[in-house]
């Protein structure tokens, strides 16, 4: 009993810990507004200093989102930092430019859209924003149909793969449906088209499809679940469609892999999100919905407002935003064309399979990630039996680097892995150190006492040796989870 107190006590001295640091590094005066004004200077100073502590941009390897834009637009940016974007009839030229890149990204992903028509579709914050917009379309869709033919509308439901980004989630929380999730298994870590539409029914507003998944970097298989869904809706007389979620994978697909089809080249593709901050190459904060037609977007969602001094058509879920980022998009969008993306994904592309050959080379991993996809490298031990990717995440901070380590979901739990994501300012030099960095942590972490037989003693004081028997990766990412969660302050 010794042994489990001990473990018991450890994980109180971390949370004591982290709650007098806290304390310590954050002043109670820090709380409230200071009474008095100071210099500029000192103020730029002392936000400058803090600063300092956080980590580097582009060393945050978990991150999919841009760190690095050229001088010039970095001068736009902030040209147009003052620019509230919804006062669209002050700023006429800005509005021009969402729509030039709305007609651009609707081009890129073949929508039927004709020479002279615009397409359907807005910039958002982000592709979380794009997806609450797409999701409620398909919401009042159903509902629309639903009311039509004399049937109950209070049931809703969407059909994911477990490995759906969090966004996914909070849409269901947040606007009342049901998030009903086919489950993961190990070596295949997206969802299963076939299994997909067999948890389609009635109620189903949309199957959403993930082009990247943010585990493993895979694009699931839009076309085999179009031809699926087609066949079912054919059956039933539903109009069950596909929405899909390419904030990874939509500025990646059309410049290196042109004859995949998992666009509007499938007929029950009626959406499509993307995230100009991740591969369409723009710092942090704006994201790309797309329709397929006007007919796909109910009218009754979209307001239009004139208290800003002309009718505004608006569809979004916040109001007042920054041009910044939209004019950022357009510049690279003119500033590379398709010439500039295609270059910049196959030497992303090129960098991770670099990496993936140094991570091969040690043999110490298994790659769980795939050639086709986001350019990126999710690796796992081979033996966890000693230590785990925990440690190894954790011992790479020490180098700067910030690589997470997680667990698979359902019901691929005990799967744990190392995501590295290569972005356009990751080169080839640092792939090399990364290699290196890694060779060295494995080095020391085999000269440490192993952790695990720590957590399986205590265990197995606490429960027996069927307990200790049981012991799995999820239970250990569930005791490192807790330590990290006792450091975190309690702030959003």
């Amino acid at each position: 009993m010794a042994l489990a107190r001990n473990s018991d006590s450890e994980e109180h001295l971390h949370s004591t810990f982290a709650s007098r640091y806290v304390r310590a590094v954050i002043p109670r005066k820090r709380f409230k507004m200071p009474d008095n004004s100071m210099h500029k200077d000192a103020a730029y100073q002392e936000i400058s200093d803090e600063l300092m502590l956080d980590g580097n941009p582009r060393l945050n390897l978990a991150s999919f989102v841009t760190t690095w834009m050229e001088p010039e637009c970095d001068k736009l940016i902030m040209e147009s930092v003052n620019k509230n974007y919804v006062d669209m009839d002050e700023y006429p030229v800005t509005t021009e430019l969402q729509n030039r890149c709305v007609n651009m990204i609707a081009n890129l992903f073949h929508a039927p859209v004709g020479e002279d028509e615009a397409a359907i579709g807005c910039g958002t914050v982000g592709s979380s924003e794009a997806i609450m917009l797409a999701g409620l379309a398909f919401k009042r869709k159903w509902q629309q149909r639903r009311r039509a033919q004399g049937l109950p509308t209070d049931n809703p439901n969407i059909v994911t793969g477990a490995n759906v980004q969090v966004c996914w989630e909070k849409f269901a929380r947040y606007f009342e449906v049901e998030l009903k999730e086919v489950k993961l298994s190990e070596g295949y870590y997206v969802m299963d088209p076939a299994k997909a539409v067999e948890m389609v029914d009635e109620n189903t507003i949309c199957v959403a499809a993930i082009l990247g998944s943010t585990l493993t970097g895979e694009f699931e298989d839009v076309k085999t679940l179009n031809d699926l869904l087609a066949e079912k809706n054919a059956e039933t007389g539903w109009d069950v469609a596909i929405h899909v979620d390419a904030a990874s994978g939509g500025f990646i697909a059309p410049f290196l892999y042109p004859d995949l089809e998992w666009d509007f080249r499938l007929p029950w593709v009626k959406s499509i999100n993307v995230s100009g901050h991740k591969y369409g190459l723009v710092y942090a904060g704006v994201g790309w919905i797309v329709w397929r037609t006007k007919d796909d977007l109910p009218e009754d969602l979209v307001f239009h407002i004139n208290y800003l001094g002309a009718d505004q058509p608006t569809f979004t879920l916040n109001f007042s935003k920054g041009s910044s980022q939209i004019i950022a998009q357009y510049y690279q969008f003119i500033r590379l064309g398709f010439e500039g993306y295609k270059n910049i994904m196959e030497n992303c592309m090129d960098n991770a399979r670099r990496l993936r050959e140094g991570i091969e080379m040690t043999g110490k991993f298994n790659i769980v990630s795939k050639d086709i996809g986001v350019p990126l490298v999710a690796f796992s031990l081979k033996d966890s039996s000693k230590h785990t990717v925990f440690e190894i995440a954790e011992s790479l901070r020490k180098f700067g680097w910030i690589i997470p380590a997680y667990t698979m979901p359902a019901d691929a739990q005990h799967i744990a892995v190392l995501r590295v994501v290569i972005r356009e300012d990751f080169s080839r030099g640092l792939a090399d150190r990364l290699i290196t960095h890694i060779l060295q942590v494995l080095k020391e972490i085999e000269g440490l006492p192993s952790r695990i037989a720590h957590i399986a003693a205590a265990a197995k004081v606490s429960g027996g040796e069927e307990k200790t028997a049981k012991m799995s990766l999820e239970d250990i990412a569930k005791y490192w989870k807790r330590l990290v969660e006792n450091k975190r302050n309690i702030v959003c």
